[in-house]
């Protein structure tokens, strides 16, 4: 018989995202709600890479150390959604949740099982790349004007001639406190998830075979494993750093199995841990990969940015994860005097350049995720999730406004930041030291409010900070109005809710946090639902009053779960009126409208 070539599917788009990790996915989503069309290649079955359901890490960031610092836009969404449909923190509701917010957002032409390997570069200018889907057997090309490697090892790097590094500097090229004294090619480890429970019966363990035996916490290194440590992940089940992170990876991962079965063998079977009843329900077999290629830019953000929070004119993003470096070693190195780690605390946000972004030699190549241009010890701080997201959704957003002006990326970064940062800032991100313009419609009108001071709903910053409320605070059933002096028409309406970003009064999560989800199950957290914040607004109308003084209900909200959101009204009116009519809180304690306090950050026409 004849043989049959494997066939080749053509896709068009202005922007290729390869990679759909939490940076990945918020990379397409941010481009195509900007107008870009999109194409997001994922080597996957499930989206969210290190969050998903394969791997079980819970997003971290800046918000999970620092006061005030969550991340917002498009993270703070999916957490809303996720806390709204998810309250047992079920690891199939949540894969579907990320799957939902790409496969059904318009300009988003979705490829999961599908791994990029191979580019078509000239004269350092990407035109396509050929990924190979194993579920169809199809070859798929995608030919943009702008890539985004979000892949998390920079596949994209070797197949273009992309500058890049890997490993450590010596502390002679950026002075930096806590590099090495001669550069070497180490990286911090790949780790292992573990998912276990609780129960009300004993339970046995007998370990394969295969498993290493750790008879005593010294075999252990003093790892610390104290199940009733909420949240723990025994995220030092880790290796890999001394190898190659990225060839060596399925020697690692059968070496991280031997060790995860031998851990939880060393926990039920050698010494009182209080396991008895525990069950191990779920081991990962894909690592959780910390460190691979990092690429160039041009620029490269260093410890000294991180700890100084140098300014940026080009601030598109920010972190506040302390610097949390992984030394090689892993699981090997003794943990009793805590030398396994460098670590130190940051004090306030540090920002993030647009230059720190896109290829310092390949003109339409952008990066975001654990691969942007930091050194080592930078990385150490912006590669957790919550920061790849923030990062992931301005390369989107910069990523778009470049096709939208046929611009490269430094062109962009170059001509259109301001227009960049304020979209971005629109879109509900913080950018630190950067004010959010205001709507002109907004500043010309007349502000007024029933009850309280409404002035600070037009300052620009959308959260409490720096020790500055910034918002408005009410009472439900209490309008707040924009009026005109004369018939004015008005295209919409923003408003960003209280979402309880510090989670300070959201009801059954265990930490206080915002995790994700839950890896570790205690007895009395068995069937947990986990709360809502409770000063969301819930309930809400916009009304509307034309020139003939008529009024009428034009928006009503009888479930809102989202701390930013957009109205399109495009009408003719004489005034605009907010009324919140309940919060989470006011619903659960049956309080009378009029009775709750109403708290918002923003409530603006334009």
């Amino acid at each position: 018989m004849r043989k049959e070539p494997l066939k080749i599917k053509l896709h068009e788009a202005d922007i290729c995202v390869v990679g759909g990790g939490i940076g990945g996915l918020f990379t397409a989503i941010s481009a195509a709600r900007n107008g870009a069309k999109v194409v997001l290649m994922h080597d996957r079955p499930v989206l969210g890479g290190n969050a998903s359901s394969e791997i079980r890490m819970w997003i971290s960031g800046a918000g999970s150390r620092i006061r005030d610092l969550q991340e917002t836009g498009i993270m703070e969404e999916l957490l809303l959604k996720n806390m709204h449909r998810n309250p047992t923190r079920n690891f199939s509701t949540w894969d579907a949740l990320l799957y939902e917010m790409v496969r059904f957002e318009e300009n988003i032409d979705l490829i999961l099982n599908c791994t990029c390997c191979d580019a078509s570069e000239a004269n350092g200018h990407i035109t396509a790349v050929k990924g190979f889907q194993l579920t169809t057997y199809l070859w798929h090309e995608v030919r943009a004007k702008i890539f985004v490697d979000c892949s998390g090892d920079s596949i994209l790097a070797p197949l273009t001639g992309a500058e890049y590094r890997v490993g450590r500097e010596a502390k002679s090229e950026f002075q930096e406190e806590f590099a090495v004294e001669k550069a070497d090619t180490h990286t911090m480890g790949m780790s292992l998830m573990l998912q276990c429970r609780e129960t009300d019966h004993p339970i046995s363990y007998s370990p394969p075979s295969w498993a290493y035996d750790f008879p005593d916490d010294a075999a252990m290194r003093h790892k610390p494993h104290d199940l009733y440590a909420v949240n723990t992940n025994f995220y030092w089940i880790e290796l890999g750093g001394l190898q190659n992170s990225i060839e060596d990876t399925e020697e690692i991962r059968d070496e991280l199995l031997k060790i995860a079965f031998g851990v939880w063998d060393h926990i039920k079977n050698h010494g009182d841990h209080g396991a008895e009843n525990w069950e191990l329900e779920w081991v990962g077999f894909l690592p959780g990969k910390r460190e691979s290629r990092r690429y160039v830019g041009d620029y490269v953000l260093t410890q000294q940015d991180v700890e100084q929070c140098t300014p940026f004119p080009d601030t598109i993003a920010y972190g506040g994860w302390p610097i949390d470096n992984h030394l090689p070693g892993g699981f090997y190195i003794d943990s009793a005097d805590g030398k396994h780690q460098q670590k130190r605390r940051l004090c306030e946000p540090y920002s993030i350049p647009l230059r720190a972004l896109y290829s310092k030699n390949i003109d339409n190549l952008m990066f975001a995720g654990r691969n942007i241009s930091a050194s080592h010890i930078a990385f150490s701080s912006t590669r957790v999730m919550g920061t790849v997201g923030v990062i992931g959704q301005a390369a989107g957003t910069a990523a778009a406004i470049a096709v939208r002006y046929g611009l490269s990326p430094r062109e962009t970064a170059d001509q259109k930041i301001a227009e960049i940062q304020q979209t971005l800032m629109e879109d509900d991100c913080f950018l630190p030291g950067l004010h959010r313009t205001v709507s002109p419609l907004a500043q010309c009108a007349i502000l007024s409010c029933e009850y309280g001071d409404c002035s600070r709903l037009l300052n620009g910053i959308d959260r409490r900070i720096w020790g500055n409320d910034n918002g408005y605070f009410g009472k439900t059933n209490k309008a707040i109005t924009y009026t005109f002096d004369r018939p004015t028409h008005v295209k919409g309406v923003r408003l960003v809710f209280d979402s309880d970003l510090d989670r300070e009064y959201t009801d059954g999560n265990p930490d206080g946090l915002n995790h994700s989800s839950v890896l570790f199950f205690p007895l009395n957290h068995n069937g947990t639902s986990f709360g809502f914040p409770r000063c969301l607004i819930k309930h809400y109308r916009i009304e509307i009053e034309d020139e003939t003084g008529v009024r009428r209900v034009a928006v009503e909200v009888t479930d809102n779960h989202l701390r930013f959101v957009k109205h399109m009204l495009n009408v003719t009116v004489k005034a605009v009126h907010f009324i919140p009519l309940s919060t989470y809180h006011s619903e659960q304690k049956n309080n009378d409208y009029g009775c709750a306090t109403a708290h918002l950050f923003n409530y603006e026409i334009f």
